[in-house]
């Protein structure tokens, strides 16, 4: 009876992003036709825990990926009495293992779906590991005022209490809200709504897992259904970027502040073939001093970006004139990744690199 009502539309062609998707069959009865009457959403799966089974319902570790949207969608058939649902299976893989081909196949996907009038908003389901990192780069890549809503699940869906299904619900009713529009991209679990330009995850094992301390949540659902504290507005620092003719990203890569750190590992990045960095340094953004020596001659031979964040939880980088790095301001490491990452893979020359993440600093006048 359920997949004779389901309405699963797969649309998918190498000319729409550099991924050739699964074909699905479309499947709608002529008896149960799409309701009219309801929005549409269409949900991108990607993989993760949400997407998972395990051997026992007590098993929350160790757990394989065995599930494809279909079944996500199956799973939850409460969300066809609220809209009308079509389905692309990106990938369907661990979120440590998404990648640019994966990232700029959802940034092109989303673009074109939500330029449909018909669509009023996207749910990307994603592994949590790195749910922020894509989440953040829909809210740069993605210019349009509907919502992206990225959603996963901390436990796979044969535990006991598995909070994918609310998860996924409650995203697609987040993506139909009208509320929720000019938001940017949102993230949500365990009934908190964050924006992607602040939300992280504080907890590797928790359901309690994504919010932001300092700039605090979006909103919250109350029965289902999405409160949000405040009106729609634009983070400050936030850079949009037009990716349509963008095939490949830059790389770059993120080393860990630490005692004692390697010098070394500045000259075996950039032999590795980085094109940027981010130093994820301790307190607001420092190193060795041997570490620091090592950076400001790469910059002298090479020109690269080097972005300076910071290891803690939360926290800002100051930026200093004249110096050879670009302070983070508060943006952690993988989001500052992210937006060097666009920003040279758009064409970005040094200078327009730094007014970006000055753009988030606090005005001297403030």
């Amino acid at each position: 009876m359920f997949s004779a009502i389901l309405a699963l539309l797969f649309v998918a062609s190498s000319a729409s992003s550099p991924i050739d998707f699964p074909r699905l069959i479309v499947r709608q009865d002529i008896e149960t036709p799409i309701n009219a009457s309801l929005p549409n959403v269409t949900i991108l799966a990607t993989g993760g825990t949400i997407a998972s089974k395990g051997s026992t319902n007590t098993q929350t570790t160790g757990y394989s990926i065995g599930l494809g949207v279909q079944d996500l969608i199956e799973a939850v058939p409460e969300i066809l009495n609220i809209s009308n649902i079509a389905g692309y299976q990106v990938s369907n893989v661990g979120s440590g293992s998404i990648n640019e081909t994966i990232s700029l196949a959802l940034a092109h996907i989303i673009s074109k779906e939500l330029a449909k009038d018909e669509v009023s908003g996207v749910v990307i389901t994603h592994g949590t590991d790195t749910l922020e990192e894509t989440a953040f780069f829909m809210n740069l890549a993605i210019n349009s005022s509907k919502p992206v809503v990225c959603v996963g699940a901390m436990r796979p869906s044969t535990a006991l209490s598995a909070d994918g299904p609310l998860n996924l619900y409650q995203a697609v009713t987040l993506a139909i809200s009208p509320n929720a529009k000019g938001r940017g991209a949102m993230i949500t679990l365990n009934d908190r709504i964050g924006s992607a330009f602040y939300t992280t995850k504080n907890n590797a094992n928790s359901i309690d897992t994504f919010y932001s301390m300092e700039a605090g949540q979006l909103g919250f659902f109350i029965n289902q259904v999405p409160f949000f504290f405040y009106e729609p507005a634009v983070p400050i620092g936030h850079t949009s970027f037009d990716l349509t003719n963008v095939n490949d990203l830059a790389q770059v890569d993120i080393l860990y502040a630490h005692q004692d750190m390697d010098p070394g590992l500045v000259n075996a990045s950039i032999a590795g073939g980085a094109d940027g960095l981010v130093i994820a340094g301790v307190g607001a953004g420092g190193t060795s001093s041997k570490f620091a020596v090592a950076m400001e001659e790469a910059y002298n031979a090479t020109g690269i970006p080097i972005v300076s964040s910071h290891r803690s939880a939360d926290g800002f980088v100051p930026g200093d004139e004249g110096d050879f790095t670009i302070a983070s301001g508060f943006y952690n490491p993988q989001k500052a990744r992210i937006l060097l990452q666009l920003a040279l893979s758009t064409g970005m020359g040094y200078d327009d690199i730094k007014g970006i993440f000055a753009k988030s600093y606090p005005s001297p006048s403030a």
